[in-house]
């Protein structure tokens, strides 16, 4: 990135989450100058390419001042161009869900346009910025950190007074009234401890991940599970991590619980597949037999859940399913059409990474 870009790009990013607010006054060039650490002429390039999108505006003499940028003309959807936010692009589901978006929207001529924020607030503001400077017909958007404060919110609420249609997949914001496509994340956390239960599981660990929704609910539900058997309740544990934590403190406290002479868990129900594969593989290391010594759930049904050792039990994650109706949604959205939030019901797959706790027994 050239750096009147990065000085332009840092601008709008501090005017459409209001740092800087419209008919502010924006820092001298001397200031600018001083705070990118640039030159005068940086500097006037990125202000003169600020000016030509109408983020600011100059008085003689008077300065620089941000501009009433949320009233700008916006030359219609033209460019028939749909902005997709994921926390994630090239792994896990994403591009199952990522395809089913395409495949609709292209049926009528739209084509997407796809930034990941690696679950990072700071990279999802520089994609909001850099997606905002297309002429975009609508945005989809996967949120980051879902069940923490949403420090975008003002950039979120200036799209919408832009008249940009927006939706949300897989977790919402709760500030930011919006339609959404979401799984019933509380109920698959239930339904997942409840088989646990039912085949005999009474000492059971949920792992979750708490800095998003879909973790925090999936928590909600084990616990809801264990609400309903209050004779075994005493026996659940959890664990909880966030999106940048090493997970090798994670596992040492796994290895602690499962190494303990007494109340050794039979089950562990993971956050998603992805970690349900981890703590497979940990498992095995410290001579543990899946499903043998240790039942383990996962939840998203990723596609190379079947093809490990042994076939993954797990939930399913409508995928391409959640692409189709995002992207039927959006075109409606655009072509001004009501449309409903969808919340898509759990399905277990039972495969090889259960068994009953009574043949745990017999086996040993």
């Amino acid at each position: 990135m050239k750096k009147y870009e990065f000085v332009k790009q840092d601008i709008s990013e501090k005017i459409l989450s209001e740092v800087y607010k419209v008919n502010e006054k924006l820092p001298t060039e001397s200031e600018l100058m001083e705070i990118y650490q640039v030159s005068r002429f940086t500097i006037r390039h990125a202000i003169g390419e600020l000016e030509k999108e109408n983020y600011v505006y100059r008085i003689q003499g008077g300065g620089m001042f941000v501009n009433d940028w949320k009233n700008k003309k916006r030359s219609g959807v033209s460019n028939k161009t749909i902005g997709l936010i994921t926390t994630h692009i090239a792994d896990y589901i994403f591009p199952n869900i990522i395809s089913g978006i395409d495949n609709y929207i292209s049926n009528d001529g739209y084509s997407v346009l796809i930034t990941s924020t690696q679950n990072n607030p700071d990279k999802e503001r520089k994609s909001l910025t850099n997606l905002l400077t297309n002429e975009l017909s609508g945005l989809i958007i996967e949120p980051t950190r879902s069940a923490l404060n949403n420090i975008n919110k003002h950039i979120y609420e200036n799209i919408k007074s832009l008249g940009i249609p927006m939706l949300s997949i897989n977790a919402v914001y709760d500030d930011l009234d919006i339609p959404y496509l979401i799984m019933d994340d509380m109920k698959i956390g239930e339904i997942a401890t409840n088989y646990l239960i039912s085949l005999g599981h009474k000492q059971i660990v949920g792992i979750f991940k708490v800095d998003d929704k879909q973790g925090i609910h999936r928590m909600n539900g084990f616990v809801k599970a264990y609400q309903k058997h209050p004779d075994i309740s005493n026996l659940s544990e959890i664990m909880m991590y966030q999106t940048e934590e090493n997970k090798i403190n994670l596992f040492k406290k796994l290895y602690t619980i499962l190494t303990r002479p007494k109340f050794v868990p039979t089950a562990i129900v993971c956050y998603n597949d992805q970690l349900a594969i981890q703590i497979i593989n940990f498992v095995k290391e410290i001579g543990f037999r899946v499903p043998e010594d240790l039942s383990i759930m996962g939840v998203d049904d990723y596609q190379f859940s079947q093809f490990i050792s042994p076939a993954l039990t797990t939930i399913r994650h409508p995928q391409e399913r959640m692409g189709l109706d995002a992207g039927k949604m959006i075109i409606n959205m655009i072509n001004k059409q009501p449309v409903t939030s969808k919340i898509y019901e759990p399905e277990i797959i039972k495969r090889d990474s259960v068994r009953m706790v009574n043949d745990i027994n017999e086996n040993n």
